[in-house]
């Protein structure tokens, strides 16, 4: 499986470097050097060496098959001219070329938009350390209160502003766990953000802040319109809001690729349709924006394959939600708060995790069946329930569709909206079974009758 990265910036990546540049001082890593920072996660930010991007051999000389050698042969042995070294009268010259670029005004016209969103947890500190090295205890109590600081950072966009207030959009894995929110400025200037909602399925999230001194404000182009190949253009906060703002270019790689999602846990929830860009992506740019040439927004930055299953390296693949579904969830969050989905009201486990003899002797299965999604439980009064599903049924397909597993189920389930009516096929004591289900239960009024780390919910 390949590794699907998500990118806020947070502590542990400077705490790498910090370890990298004592040991590696002959190498040639092209890492820019910020000033010291303020402490984020714990771990106290440290200098990033500037190493120059110039090869050279040591010992002297020029490498020929392993061997290094200088002599003689060859040079002319013409004396160097004597004279006053004092005619520095070298100048620039006055030619000047317009570099202004369609890219340039895309970036211009949406840049003052850009944000950086800083997420503050509560630090526990037991006691002055400093102190107790010096036998001084007397700070301790006033040292174990919770303190605020920075644990990560993330990219957001403006999208709106409503009178004095101004929204937000980022992503939910750069929010999340937050005790505070802070938004930095294109400008510099640092505020207050409130958490208005955020959903863990789309990974997006709403922020509004007094957007008083904020005048520009991005508009969403329509994702469905861009052409593989078209120009891109990434802006977001790489390594944090010491490098705000940067631009990267790149193409639109695939306008709708398909990639695993997980939770906090490395769990599977479901599968995201997504821009797959070679815009240069990196831990920070989460919750920025890609853009077109236009200038519009045609997808919030979210995560990149950083390595295969074999540890293999990967280099220009990030991706991008669709600027139409960031529409339609935002537009739910700031009316609602969330995103209300149906539920099923059940608990299953994927068909493949259950051993083939079982799914003879218990689930009593036709061989012909390999795929689907094993009911474990029924709420009582769920749409599932008084559609005459209960524990052991097999459910191969939803709308039509085929359930090959549980991520599958969810992505095909919330297509729908509360009150539709969808059928399903599956399959009661190893006997093909169609029904209709309403669904007039919503995500968040699910209420498991099983508490198993082994099911799911829907």
């Amino acid at each position: 499986m390949r590794r699907v990265s998500a990118f806020p910036r947070n502590a542990m990546d400077n705490n790498n470097n910090q370890n990298n540049q004592a040991n590696d001082n002959n190498q040639a890593t092209p890492t820019p050097e910020p000033q010291p920072r303020k402490r984020r996660g714990g771990i106290t930010l440290t200098k990033v060496a500037v190493t120059a991007a110039v090869a050279g051999l040591l010992g002297g000389g020029v490498a020929y098959g392993g061997i290094s050698y200088i002599n003689n042969s060859g040079i002319n042995d013409t004396a160097v001219p004597s004279g006053s070294n004092s005619t520095g009268n070298t100048k620039t010259s006055n030619v000047t070329v317009n570099v202004s670029s369609q890219s340039t005004k895309a970036f211009n016209q949406v840049k003052g938009a850009m944000v950086s969103v800083v997420n503050l947890q509560k630090q526990n500190s037991s006691s002055n350390t400093l102190g107790q090295l010096f036998g001084d205890n007397s700070s301790s109590s006033a040292k174990s209160k919770s303190e605020l600081e920075e644990a990560s950072e993330g990219s957001g966009v403006v999208y709106k502003k409503d009178g004095s207030t101004a929204y937000i959009v980022t992503n939910n894995h750069v929010v999340s766990g937050s005790s505070a929110l802070r938004v930095v400025t294109s400008s510099g200037k640092q505020l207050q953000a409130k958490l208005v909602g955020k959903d863990s399925v789309t990974d997006l999230a709403v922020l509004k802040v007094n957007g008083a001194d904020l005048k520009t404000v991005a508009s969403f182009g329509d994702s469905d319109k861009i052409k593989v190949g078209e120009t891109a253009l990434a802006i977001g906060s790489p390594l944090g809001s010491q490098y705000a703002t940067s631009l990267t270019e790149g193409i639109i790689s695939a306008k709708k690729r398909t990639i695993e999602t997980t939770n906090s846990a490395g769990t599977q929830t479901g599968n995201a349709t997504v821009i797959q860009t070679d815009a240069a992506i990196n831990p920070g740019n989460s919750g920025g924006a890609l853009i077109n040439v236009g200038g519009q927004v045609v997808g919030i930055t979210s995560s990149k394959i950083a390595s295969d299953a074999e540890g293999t390296s990967v280099e220009g693949m990030g991706f991008a939600i669709p600027s139409n579904e960031v529409v339609n969830i935002i537009n739910q969050l700031v009316k609602k708060g969330k995103v209300v989905r149906p539920a099923l009201g059940i608990t299953y486990v994927d068909l493949a995790n259950v051993s083939s003899s079982q799914q003879k002797s218990v689930l009593k299965l036709p061989t012909s069946v390999d795929a689907g999604v094993v009911v474990m439980s029924a709420s009582s009064g769920s749409p599932a329930k008084k559609a005459g599903l209960s524990k052991y049924d097999v459910i191969t397909e939803l709308g039509g569709h085929k359930i090959s597993d549980q991520a599958t189920l969810r992505d095909i389930l919330y297509k729908y909206k509360l009150n539709d009516t969808v059928s399903m096929t599956y399959y009661h004591n190893g006997k093909k079974q169609t029904t209709k289900v309403k669904l007039t239960e919503s995500s968040s009024q699910l209420k498991s009758t099983t508490n198993t780390t082994a099911n799911s919910e829907s």
